[in-house]
């Protein structure tokens, strides 16, 4: 054994378990006395001695992100369906403000996509956050007008 300045030690010896009596750490090798965490091969990870463990205490999160926006999709089809049910008129500008109104699309979205899947008849205006270039060209085609937010 090396010593500087007769106070460190630079090779500290490491204990070895399980060696006698007499080196502070047989017999038992520090595991205490009988009982399961004594024996070898037993593992009991997360384990809190009955008490509700703390992975199921928390809630389910997966892989469901956080900080996620919720775009409402809306088909132009969709839209003819509901001017040809009466729930918008044609006069009125559509946007998100009036389709959470009428509950038409889900209140906690944050942004309105106008997607061009299906045909629209009639001439309408409709304010949204984004939409497809099919939509855009659909609408344009029976002299209807989209405006899209800046963001």
């Amino acid at each position: 054994m090396i010593k500087l300045n007769s106070r460190i030690k630079i090779n500290k010896r490491k204990i070895r378990v399980g060696r006698g009596i007499g080196s502070g750490k047989g017999k038992t090798s520090g595991r205490g006395v009988k009982g399961q965490k004594s024996r070898s091969g037993v593992a009991i990870k997360s384990f809190e001695g009955g008490q509700m463990p703390l992975y199921r205490r928390l809630p389910k999160r997966g892989f469901n992100p956080i900080l996620k926006k919720n775009i409402a999709i809306l088909n132009l089809d969709k839209i003819q369906s509901y001017i040809d049910k009466k729930n918008i008129k044609t006069s009125d500008t559509l946007n998100s403000d009036l389709l959470k109104k009428l509950k038409l699309i889900n209140k906690n979205s944050f942004k309105l996509k106008i997607l061009g899947s299906g045909e629209i008849k009639d001439k309408i205006n409709i304010e949204a956050d984004l939409a497809s270039k099919a939509a855009i060209q659909k609408l344009e085609k029976i002299g209807g007008s989209i405006q899209i937010k800046k963001q």
